[in-house]
Formats: structure tokens, C-alpha cells, sequence
């Protein structure tokens, strides 16, 4: 225990701390090699002009309360852009597509109360937090450096992408805020769970290329009918529940799933109707599709091939003979004790 002599043997610092070995140094160089290629470069100062600003604005048209005009579009991509100052005093912009540059700041766009749709993709962000705007719809923040997902709480947003950045969980993600969504993407990140997905009027959810290996805090998902889990690290099915009412198509593939049992745990799903396993251990069975539609007699497709009439013949027949066994196997269990309590 600690704080406790150990009798018989001597102490010494170099027990309790071990020899530095080389390998213990190739680790901390590996470990401090993979420190770097995280952190965000800084890049060289490349303000937005007002040429750049010219060329980029588009589709004047009325403003909010149809006395004047303005334009509502503006597009600067691939500028190498790391200051979007300029950008502040354009207040009805409704579109704005800043795509591939090297934004690291997007707090002059709190200014723009009017925006719509919002694409940053492929920029140096490390965070998507931002004021609230009221009539956001759409955003991308595709490929960036985010990792963490507070801060967005839009309160009109219906499809946020996120994918190809370092996010490791969605807990926070919205904080109740974020009434409106329907399409959420977070393929290519660092998710090892689906712990914190409390969206209510989600209807899409993208997690693909992730590696999560858990199933949790699903059951808050009642409108949800595309749910994409390919490439990742699931091993079993439990997690999904009855209240997920809606879900009709589910992308396992490419997961760790080698026991077809598992598959009986998607039988709380009533409106499952596609299922891809493709590439998990269980789809090398040679009876794998006959037993899932034993265990899912409502599939429409399985691996992205519809059922066939026969298949589905076969299926039914097995699974009524297997009930009949089971009944029959429980009346001989009930028979025999009563038998030994008429003994007694």
C-alpha cells in the first residue's frame, strides 16, 4: 500500500522510475512528431482587400424592409484570406462562401444578423463557436482543425457539416439550442461514442470514418431515419432503443460486428427498412443473409440489394419452424416441472 515499507527490499529511485531506454525515446519523439502536425500553422497576413471584396459580392437585391438595395452574396475562395474585417459592414449579406483560405477568426461575420448560408471549409479554424445568428440555416465548416463542438447554437440552423476535422465528442453540441436541425455531419473525425446527440428534429446523421465503439444516447433521436455508421470500431449493437420510431436506413459497414446475433438487437427498430453489413466478420457467413432476414422479416434491402421474394420465403419459414421448436422446447420444460412438484 501506499505510504507502506515494503519489507526485505530496498528502495531506490531508479526502481520507481525505470531506465530511459531508446525506445522510450523513439515514443516521445512519435508522440511529440504527432504535437506538431496538430497545431494550426500561422499563416503569413492576407487581409481581405476591397478589390477582392468587389469581385467577390453578387445578386443585389432588396433589403429587409424593401426601401433599398444591396448585395447579399459574397464568394472568396482559395484567396489564402486571413483577415475578414472588411466583411463587418455588410450587414445584408445572406450567402457567403469563404472556402479555402487561412481564417482562423470569424467574428466579423457576428455582424452579419441576415446570413443564411455560411461555407468555410478547408480553413484553419479550431473552433466553430460564434454568435447567435437568427436566421442561419446552413453551415460548413468541413475540414478544419475544430475539435470541440460548443458554441453553435443557431437557432434556425437545419444542416451543419462538420466533417474531416478532430472533434473526439459531441457532448455540448448545442445545449438544447439547436431546435430546427434535420442533417448533421460529422464524417472523418475522432468520435469514439455517440454520446451527446440530443437533437430533436435530427433527421440525418453522417458518422462515418469515425471510431467509435460505443452506442449510447441514441434514444433522444425520434425523428431520425438515415443514421451512417461505416468505418468505425463496433463490435456489438447495443444502444439502439424503441424510441428510435423513425430509423429507416442504417449503415453498419465496415464495423467489427462478427456474431449475427447481434443483428437481433435492431428488432426494436419497427421502420428499419435498409441495412448494410458489408464488410463486417458476420457477412462472410454463408447462410448471413437468410439469418438477418430470420431476425428482420421487414427489410426491404440488405447491402444495398432488395430482398427477394424467395429469400424472404425461406426466411419466414425457418423463423416459424424455429418458433415452433422454441414452443415445443418450453412445453417440455413446463411438463417436466410439473412432474417433479407432483413428486415432491
Amino acid at each position: 500500500m501506499e505510504g507502506e515499507e515494503l519489507e526485505g527490499e530496498e528502495y531506490t529511485p531508479q526502481e520507481e522510475v525505470g531506465e530511459y531506454t531508446p525506445q522510450e525515446e523513439g515514443e516521445e519523439e512519435a508522440l511529440q512528431k504527432r504535437e506538431e502536425e496538430e497545431q494550426v500553422p500561422t499563416p503569413d497576413p492576407c487581409p481581405l482587400t476591397e478589390e477582392v471584396l468587389k469581385e467577390g459580392l453578387s445578386l443585389l437585391s432588396k433589403t429587409g424592409n424593401g426601401l433599398a438595395h444591396a448585395y447579399v452574396k459574397f464568394e472568396a475562395k482559395s484567396k489564402d484570406l486571413t483577415d475578414i474585417s472588411l466583411l463587418k459592414c455588410f450587414i445584408h449579406l445572406r450567402y457567403v462562401d469563404l472556402s479555402d483560405n487561412k481564417l482562423q477568426d470569424l467574428s466579423p461575420l457576428n455582424s452579419l444578423t441576415h446570413l443564411l448560408w455560411l461555407k468555410v471549409d478547408g480553413n484553419l479554424l479550431t473552433s466553430a463557436c460564434m454568435q447567435v445568428l437568427p436566421y442561419l440555416q446552413i453551415i460548413s465548416f468541413a475540414h478544419n482543425h475544430i475539435k470541440y463542438m460548443e458554441g453553435i447554437t443557431h437557432p434556425r440552423l437545419v444542416n451543419l457539416s462538420l466533417k474531416g476535422n478532430k472533434i473526439q465528442t459531441a457532448l455540448g453540441l448545442g445545449h438544447g439550442q439547436l431546435f430546427s436541425l434535420q442533417i448533421l455531419e460529422l464524417r472523418g473525425n475522432k468520435l469514439e461514442s455517440t454520446a451527446g446527440f440530443n437533437l430533436p428534429k435530427l433527421k440525418s446523421l453522417y458518422l462515418a470514418q469515425n471510431t467509435i465503439r460505443r452506442l449510447e444516447g441514441l434514444e433522444g433521436l425520434e425523428q431520425l431515419t438515415t443514421l451512417h455508421l461505416r468505418d468505425n470500431k463496433l463490435e456489438t449493437l447495443d444502444g439502439f432503443c424503441s424510441s428510435m420510431k423513425c430509423l429507416q436506413y442504417l449503415n453498419l459497414r465496415n464495423n467489427g460486428i462478427s456474431n449475427l446475433q447481434e443483428v437481433e438487437k435492431l428488432q426494436v427498430l419497427p421502420m428499419l427498412q435498409a441495412l448494410v453489413l458489408l464488410d463486417n466478420p458476420c457477412s462472410d457467413e454463408s447462410s448471413y443473409r437468410l439469418e438477418v432476414l430470420v431476425l428482420l422479416p421487414h427489410l426491404q434491402r440488405l447491402d444495398k440489394e432488395l430482398v427477394e421474394e424467395d429469400e424472404r420465403a425461406d426466411a419466414n419459414q425457418i423463423r416459424q419452424k424455429r418458433q415452433e421448436e422454441e414452443k415445443e422446447d418450453l412445453t417440455r420444460t413446463l411438463g417436466s416441472l410439473r412432474r417433479r412438484s407432483t413428486v415432491r
